[in-house]
């Protein structure tokens, strides 16, 4: 399998200028992959609920453009949601609305795949929103869609810490490397992590792990670190199908550990 492949990389995001100090961020917990169907959505509302049960005052945003589900895996009905905000209807602080689980949800707009091509000046101003918003709150766990749209790049680039999940599957690696080339491209700086998701044992995820670090330090020369590995459960899918957190349904599932393990090493 070659995932280190040579890569065309889109037109480089130009961010506008900040103010000399300030920390971009530094509690966003951005949550991407390179494609579809790795888990990433469940994994965001399980550590937004990790994280509040911890204590933190936790803000979950749903920044898929056009794909959006975190308030359909929730069971939300949002009266607004980011499409409101974006069309000028509502400011961000409005779309704010409050989970049984103990956190905060900004939904996403599902089905409106036309909000993935809004101008970059009026994502940035999204952003810049979302990050004076952040103020109130200890975490902020955003739900990016799949791949590497200019909407995924930006809130990458300027999350504290960007988590990268994968499985085992080939396309997953090298989609997940062709994602960390692109943004590491274009911002060394960002800390990224990877997590490994539904594999079958600690040891299967490790090889995973170590076969896409091996591609990062010998073609990017960087070495993402492992934030963590989820053990494959079927308890995952029951907990999507209720529309609830696995946190609560099933504690001590083994996707439950593991995602509590994560979480822990965010605080």
């Amino acid at each position: 399998m070659n995932i280190s492949r040579i890569l065309t990389l889109p037109e480089t995001l130009q961010m506008a200028p900040r103010p000399a100090g300030a920390i971009k961020g530094r509690n966003m917990i951005a949550v991407a992959s390179g494609k579809g169907g790795v888990g990433k959505t469940w994994l965001s509302i399980t550590l937004a609920h990790a994280l509040a049960k911890a204590g933190d005052k936790t803000l979950l945003f749903d920044g898929d453009l056009g794909l959006a589900n975190v308030d359909i895996q929730l069971g939300l009905v949002a009266e607004y949601d980011l499409g409101s905000v974006i069309t000028g209807r509502v400011p961000l602080t409005q779309a704010v609305m409050k989970s049984e689980l103990g956190f905060d949800v900004i939904a996403g707009r599902s089905g409106s795949g036309s909000l993935a091509n809004i101008p970059l000046s009026r994502l940035q101003m999204i952003f810049d929103d979302l990050q004076l918003l952040a103020s109130q709150y200890d975490k902020v766990v955003i739900d990016l869609g799949a791949g590497v749209e200019k909407a995924v790049r930006l809130f990458a680039q300027n999350a504290g810490t960007l988590l990268v999940v994968c499985s085992d599957e080939p396309t997953s690696l090298t989609d997940a490397y062709a994602f960390i080339k692109i943004i590491s491209t274009e911002n060394p700086n960002v800390d990224i992590r990877i997590v490994v998701n539904a594999v079958n044992n600690l040891r299967e995820g490790e090889r995973t792990y170590a076969t896409l670090l091996k591609a990062c330090q010998g073609f990017l020369k960087i070495s993402p670190d492992l934030a963590g590995i989820i053990r494959r459960d079927a308890h995952v899918r029951d907990a999507i199908r209720s529309q609830s957190s696995i946190l609560s349904s099933y504690p001590n599932a083994s996707a439950s550990v593991d995602a509590l393990k994560i979480a822990e090493k965010l605080k």
